[in-house]
């Protein structure tokens, strides 16, 4: 194979900007990355895929950082998303732990803080948005065929990576494919005009997450985790993540953080107790606050109505709203 080909290869794994040098030395081919983080998991597939192709050659794979330089640090081209003055993500470093209703109900309490709000549904392998608002089904749309239309619910502009997929079928993408069709998303909507962008991230801190801290002109991240110690473990590898990337951490959001029975008002601490709260504090990054594990929040979530929009004078929606307040302060 030639350096073409096995470059060809290389980028279905990690974004091809990040590929430094390409050597085929005897019986070994080594590929070098410079300024990005490995996956692990990501470089045993590109080493097996290669083995495969090339059996009589020993594959290597090398990550090398310049010194003094991060991965947020390089001339990248930024994705140019018109009409938005403010770019949030909303990340967690492992799936399970209510990120996309957070994402959605937090947009809906920026919302309700005077922001003009869009909601982007990035997470490419579990796209949820649709049916937290109520389009699943619905196909996009344009009026001058060049543009898609948000969908427009509950006061905020949305559109989901769902709505390019039946719901029934497993999306399988590399990474390339999958920040192509985001980028399609985000870059040829008509917003119009837009205060604060939500993106609800794919979970985990994968290449399509490296690349979208890239390319995203991001006011800062919103980390999500529960209070148990096998998610704050994933939540402090996503703080560190989007560190290297350069992009900032607005702080962190303790879900499923306590349960209150309905019937004799006892408090439960189900996965814990203030462990992202200390996480944060021993991190140094903001604690943004806590939502409960509360049947409501799932019940409206599924039927279309999230609780910020079915039920504005609950507590819950209050501590969504007091998050989105200091949401808007760190980004000023």
């Amino acid at each position: 194979m030639t350096d073409t080909e096995i470059t060809a290869i290389a980028e279905q794994y990690y974004p091809r900007n990040f590929i430094s040098n390409i050597k085929i030395l005897g019986k070994r081919v080594i590929i070098e990355y410079k300024n990005l983080a490995e996956n692990p998991k990501i470089t045993t597939e590109l080493k097996q895929k290669l083995s495969e192709l090339m059996p009589e050659y020993k594959v290597s794979v090398i990550f090398v950082e310049e010194k003094n330089t991060n991965l947020g640090v390089q001339a990248i081209e930024k994705w140019k998303v018109t009409g938005v003055k403010n770019i949030i993500g909303v990340a967690s470093g492992k799936g399970g732990v209510g990120k996309s209703t957070t994402a959605v109900n937090l947009a809906l309490a920026l919302a309700n803080c005077g922001k003009r709000v869009a909601l982007v549904d990035a997470d490419i392998y579990g796209p949820s948005v649709p049916t937290m608002l109520g389009y699943e089904g619905a196909p996009l749309i344009t009026n001058d065929g060049e543009h898609f239309l948000p969908f427009r619910e509950y006061g905020i502009e949305s559109i989901s990576i769902g709505s390019l997929i039946d719901r029934n079928t497993p999306l399988i993408w590399r990474g390339a494919k999958a920040c192509g069709a985001i980028e399609q998303l985000m870059t040829e909507t008509d917003w119009g005009e837009i205060d604060i962008m939500v993106i609800d991230m794919p979970p985990g801190t994968g290449d399509i997450l490296i690349t979208l801290s890239q390319r995203v002109d991001f006011a800062g991240i919103v980390i999500v985790s529960t209070p148990q110690d096998i998610a704050l473990i994933d939540a402090i590898k996503g703080v560190n993540m989007f560190k290297k990337t350069g992009t900032t951490v607005l702080g962190i959001v303790e879900n499923m953080s306590y349960f209150v029975c309905p019937h004799c008002g006892e408090r439960a601490d189900i996965f814990g107790h203030n462990g992202a709260k200390q996480t944060a504090e021993s991190m140094g990054e903001t604690f943004l606050g806590a939502i409960p594990l509360e049947p409501e929040i799932r019940r409206t979530s599924d039927a279309g109505t999230p609780i910020v929009a079915a039920n504005p004078d609950s507590p819950h929606t209050k501590a969504y709203e007091e998050i989105a307040q200091k949401i808007i302060q760190r980004i000023g």
